[in-house]
């Protein structure tokens, strides 16, 4: 096949592949390159690749700030995620060439406390971090203000993370996107509209328009789309909602810099908001969390928010000009961690559900697709994350 229809998706071929992806944001990216790296004929059916969660994401490399109580197994993985980033990033720089770098920076992270109550919280969370092995340090509101001049004066508190890192999910998003064409991934840029069942096996997808694209093989990476493909049967179907985020961006002028050196986070009147500087200049504050459906509408009340809650943790930050606000959707399991591997019915897979880690997660979600692509079996790190553990569940439940 011609380069020229790979990029532009209308020339290819609907004789079969190997593996057919079904979204092409950089969960469906990641595992597309894999497959492809392993010598399996792969295609990517998206009418957008590249786009999704990762244009709102602001691409925190957290796993230690981004600990939950009761997410103690997830915490594995991510942090296996975070040990191969550096060699991840390497690895795509060498495959895309010179102009695609990804942002990735190891600046760090600050978490801090605003009042006695967050102080509180944030001792609690460095008591966790402490019990699963992590490394943070407590720092007093003056040590604080010492690594980070902007912070509010009233700042009570905070745990410097030197370990969790950043990187810029749309610049990821495009490298791997140009890693993929490289690797001679065929892409679609349609909608899948129906999974191809036969025998009771997934062969690949109908797309918008009526054509047809078989595989032996389709991983379901749409994100939260996944659970909204006709022709998945119901107790395959994956339990991915969307969870809306509002996520805004401003610019940082010369004559501010440097204004934060590393990412700052804190939780204000119970909202959690984060402030991450990129090097080019520009500053993502984000996010709202909110349970609203498909809506992907920006708000004023959300802007107000985050700008509100943003203020109070650098009060500096209202003299920067603002050049984008956006809304996107992560896809939230019950359990918050993300689906990986083999379904019910043969042939079909997933790689989903990621929610608040999807860019954290993509080293080690290309790696564990690709072995399942390649030899059906789901390596041990990833065996907590089986889809299985929420169809059982659904089959055990009374009619």
């Amino acid at each position: 096949m011609r380069s020229s229809d790979v990029l532009r998706g209308d020339g290819a071929s609907n004789s079969g592949s190997d593996v057919l992806v079904v979204g092409g944001g950089i969960i469906g990216l990641v595992t597309a390159w894999r497959a492809a790296q392993r010598g399996l004929r792969t295609a990517v059916v998206d009418p957008d690749p590249g786009g999704g969660a990762a244009r709102v994401a602001a691409g925190m490399l957290a796993a230690v700030t981004e600990l939950h109580y009761g997410e103690e197994t997830l915490l594995g993985l991510n942090l296996a995620s975070a040990e191969r980033y550096p060699a991840f990033v390497a690895e795509l720089a060498e495959a895309t060439g010179p102009g695609h770098d990804v942002g990735h920076r190891a600046c760090g992270t600050l978490a801090v406390a605003l009042d006695a109550d967050d102080r509180a919280h944030l001792r609690e969370l460095h008591a966790l971090q402490t019990r699963c092995g992590l490394t943070s340090e407590w720092l007093s509101g003056r040590e604080c203000r010492r690594l980070e001049p902007m912070l509010a004066p009233g700042v009570r508190g905070g745990l410097r993370v030197d370990g969790d890192h950043q990187v810029d999910p749309r610049r990821l998003a495009a490298a791997l996107l140009l890693a993929c064409e490289r690797a001679g991934v065929v892409f679609h840029r349609a909608l899948a509209e129906r999974l191809t069942v036969v025998r009771d096996r997934a062969r690949g997808a109908v797309l918008t328009g009526g054509d047809e694209v078989t595989a032996d093989q389709v991983v379901l990476a749409a994100g939260s789309l996944s659970g909204r493909l006709a022709g998945v049967p119901a107790d395959v179907l994956p339990p991915v909602r969307p969870v809306k985020g509002q996520v805004l961006r401003l610019r940082v002028p010369p004559a501010y810099a440097p204004f934060l050196s590393r990412t700052v986070r804190a939780v204000v009147r119970g909202s959690h908001v984060y402030l991450v500087p990129r090097e080019n200049g520009e500053l993502v504050v984000g996010a709202t969390s909110e349970e609203l459906g498909w809506d992907t509408t920006v708000t004023a009340g959300g802007v107000y928010e985050l700008l509100r809650d943003a203020h109070e943790l650098v009060p500096g930050l209202t003299e920067l000009p603002l050049t984008e606000t956006r809304a996107g959707l992560r896809p939230a399991s019950p359990d918050n961690a993300p689906l990986l591997g083999p379904t019910a019915l043969p042939g079909l897979h997933l790689a989903t559900g990621h929610y608040r880690n999807g860019v954290l997660l993509t080293p080690v979600t290309g790696d564990v697709m690709a072995e399942v692509l390649t030899t059906g079996a789901l390596p041990d790190e990833a065996r907590p994350f089986t889809p299985r553990r929420f169809s059982s569940a659904r089959l055990e439940q009374p009619a």
